[in-house]
């Protein structure tokens, strides 16, 4: 269902200015003893298939290209080389809130956002009630979304990118949005997408999330692939080393 044939990322860190800001902020951090003109690769030769079904999880450290990845399958970003293939209907949730208009309400932007995913607006005015109702902000859709916390924004988001069952869905961090009660509502809803057979790829620094969640595990350090395995197995390694 997804196939990455020899997928590289490079980027300039002296003139590229596509980065997300958490992003810019590793890298500057991690690489700025290089000269600026130095090329860097966040993702170096990756190859690996995923078949119908699998719920994929990506591990590492802070900066290891595992948000790049993510934006490479979802098509947000093309790699500098190498091939990827996608046979299915995608539903990225990477960067929560970030189709939303501030200035615009709650219920605006359910709309608008639900247009750039591909909603009718028949079908979002069908399901407008079981966004609200999951996202728990009824009191709040006449509130303009700059007014809103960054869990709120998350709320919203997640309730209109799940509203359907996506053939293949593109997870970045986001179970450790809101408050606990309604991060276990969002890992159930997670459950049940799961196991009506979407494809998932899931990207979180729980490895107890993913232990939970995932049927195998890529390990990326650095922008490469360290391991690709069985999930119990590869957590265990990854957090020995980190602790170590």
């Amino acid at each position: 269902m997804i196939e990455l044939k020899n997928v590289s990322m490079k980027f300039n860190l002296g003139i590229e200015k596509t980065f997300y800001l958490k992003e810019a902020f590793i890298r500057f951090f991690q690489f700025n003893k290089r000269k600026k003109s130095e090329d860097f690769y966040a993702l170096k030769n990756i190859s690996f298939k995923v078949k119908k079904g699998e719920v994929i999880g990506l591990i590492g450290s802070n900066g290891a290209g595992k948000s790049t990845l993510l934006k490479v399958v979802s098509g947000v970003m093309k790699p500098t080389k190498g091939k990827v293939i996608v046979n299915g209907v995608i539903s990225p949730m990477i960067e929560l809130g970030a189709g939303f208009d501030t200035e615009l309400t709650a219920r605006e932007n359910i709309y608008l956002n639900g247009a750039v995913l591909g909603y009718s607006k028949k079908f979002l005015d069908e399901k407008f009630d079981e966004i609200v109702e999951f996202s728990e902000l009824k009191e709040f859709l006449d509130v303009p979304v700059k007014n809103f916390s960054s869990g709120m924004t998350a709320k919203l988001a997640f309730s209109i990118a799940t509203v359907v069952d996506p053939e293949i869905l593109i997870v970045d961090e986001i179970l450790s949005v809101g408050d606990i009660k309604f991060q276990e509502k969002s890992k159930k809803k997670m459950m049940e997408l799961i196991k009506g057979g979407t494809t998932v790829l899931y990207v979180s620094h729980s490895l107890e999330s993913i232990k939970d969640l995932c049927t195998r595990v890529i390990w990326l350090e650095h922008g490469e692939i360290v391991k690709i395995g069985d999930t119990e197995k590869i957590c265990d390694e990854y957090y020995n080393k980190q602790m170590g």
